[in-house]
């Protein structure tokens, strides 16, 4: 029961934010858009919520954080020693990628 009152919760909470988003959306699109171009036109709320996913693919992803997730790769980094950055450095250098570079076999 308090799973279902916490996930409806959360639920009604993203519809909401979804809603003022596009309300935001179309409130700026009509009062900035329409003054700066001639043949501008004001949008409803259906086009806002439009515009809005079409941003969102374009220019953050659907990841939350956008594009590309370079937190676990900075953590990774860090918790390498000096010797392990030296190798993977060196890896990279070679372009073996992976920082595992390959042992030359004669």
């Amino acid at each position: 029961m308090r799973f279902r009152l916490r996930f409806l919760g959360k639920a009604l909470l993203v519809i909401v934010g979804i809603a003022v988003l596009g309300w935001m959306v179309m409130t700026l699109w009509n009062w900035v858009v329409p003054a700066l171009f001639v043949g501008a036109r004001a949008i409803d709320f259906a086009h806002a919520l439009g515009l809005l996913i079409l941003s969102r693919i374009l220019f953050g992803g659907f990841r939350g954080h956008g594009g590309w997730r370079g937190g676990r790769q900075w953590r990774r980094w860090e918790q390498m020693t000096p010797e392990e950055r030296e190798k993977f450095q060196k890896g990279m250098r070679c372009g073996r990628g992976r920082g595992k570079p390959q042992e030359d076999a004669v």
